[in-house]
């Protein structure tokens, strides 16, 4: 392990609190270029030890926290956290395997698709042991591919390159994946994050034991995941809407695997222009699921008055008695904050709104109690009258 780091006295960093994270204008002298991509432990101004951890003089994190033990970040280190991760997942044949911090493993995604690994790397450390990584989930799991899906604006950050290749260079090929109670297509090597939405699977049939005999609304409905699990179990009728022309043919095609074609209506069509300018459509469930509004605090006014108006547009297309599902994927979003903009939209539109049921990312997305950024995903089920 490299030299250590040092906090300034009278520090603020949250890294006293137990975060596993310092910024670079939170270090009491600059980090070495030398340390780029190495292990060192940190320690407070009076020298006592805070955990070991990665560090990246070129990224504004410049240390995250791997061990709270002095641990070198070697092949042994990565094959006891990997083999510790995948033991606390059920085991399922689509799951996240590996998240980050809350594994031990700062910047690293895995995923599994069946016999399919996909593989994102965010940090330098850990992009510089790449191939120890895979050959360890080689070892672990023997998928028949790992496809690493290195193509995130966070590697940018770390002053890493991008792209997508797999382990054998060949190009994983798009498949059908089991998902709940329908099939979804799975392009691994182009479909967002590492193909599919893992984190929102067990949701779809949450929203999904609402739907028989009403009408349904599916908003940024990418592949298609709420609309036909909603279509599956007895809707009165579905219509998804997604911007995206290629995630509206993607659903459509999973439509017909799933003989469920004329059963759900997929248009490629903004959301907001719909919600809109459409007012004579009624809806007894409305899904939203929208892309993240805010990516950054210095953006969040502005999502909160986009997270609003949609909102708005929603109740007011719904019949009394109805269902709104609402979710948000940012981390900057807190709960309290998100239902308060949903009560506030409710007096706008002039309807009341309860809580039946709170939503929540999986289990094997765990949460870090000292890291709110490893928790993102929270949504409501809310009656509507």
């Amino acid at each position: 392990m490299s030299a250590g780091l040092r906090l300034p006295a009278r520090s603020r960093a949250r890294a006293l609190q137990g975060h596993p994270w310092v910024f670079a204008n939170e270090l009491r002298e600059p980090l070495a270029e030398a340390l780029a991509g190495e292990a060192c432990d940190l320690r407070d101004a009076r020298g006592h030890f805070l955990g070991s951890g990665i560090a990246n003089p070129r990224s504004v994190i410049a240390w995250r926290r791997f061990s709270r033990d002095p641990r070198d970040f070697d092949a042994e280190f990565l094959r006891e956290a990997l083999t510790a991760a995948v033991a606390r997942r059920a085991d399922e044949p689509l799951r996240r395997l590996v998240w980050s911090e809350s594994d031990d493993l700062p910047g690293l995604v895995v995923d599994q698709y069946e016999d399919l690994l996909v593989v994102q790397i965010a940090t330098l450390a850990l992009d510089r042991r790449s191939r120890v990584v895979g050959e360890l989930l080689g070892e672990l799991l023997s998928p028949q591919e790992i496809v690493w899906r290195n193509d995130a604006p966070a590697r940018r950050r770390e002053g890493l390159p991008v792209g997508v290749t797999t382990r054998s260079g060949k190009a994983a090929d798009p498949r059908w994946v089991r998902v709940g109670e329908v099939e979804l297509w799975l392009d691994a090597m182009a479909g967002h994050k590492t193909g599919l939405y893992l984190d929102q699977r067990r949701e779809y049939a949450r929203v999904a034991a609402f739907a028989a005999g009403r009408r349904v609304l599916d908003c940024f409905c990418y592949g298609g995941g709420f609309a036909l699990h909603c279509a599956r179990a007895g809707a009165a009728s579905v219509l998804g809407l997604d911007s995206s022309e290629s995630a509206v043919s993607t659903a459509r095609r999973a439509a017909e695997r799933n003989g469920l074609g004329e059963s759900v209506e997929l248009r490629a069509q903004n959301v907001f222009d719909y919600l809109g300018a459409e007012r004579c459509a009624r809806f007894d469930l409305v899904v939203l699921d929208p892309p993240p509004f805010a990516r950054s605090q210095r953006t969040l006014d502005r999502a909160l008055r986009g997270y609003k108006e949609i909102h708005l547009r929603a109740l007011r297309l719904l019949e009394p008695g109805g269902i709104l599902v609402s979710y948000t994927c940012s981390h900057h979003m807190g709960r309290d904050a998100f239902l308060a903009l949903i009560g506030s939209a409710a007096l706008d539109a002039r309807r009341s709104v309860r809580v039946l049921e709170h939503c929540h990312q999986p289990p094997d997305h765990p949460i870090l109690p000292g890291m709110p950024e490893s928790e993102y995903l929270r949504g409501f089920v809310l009656g509507v009258d």
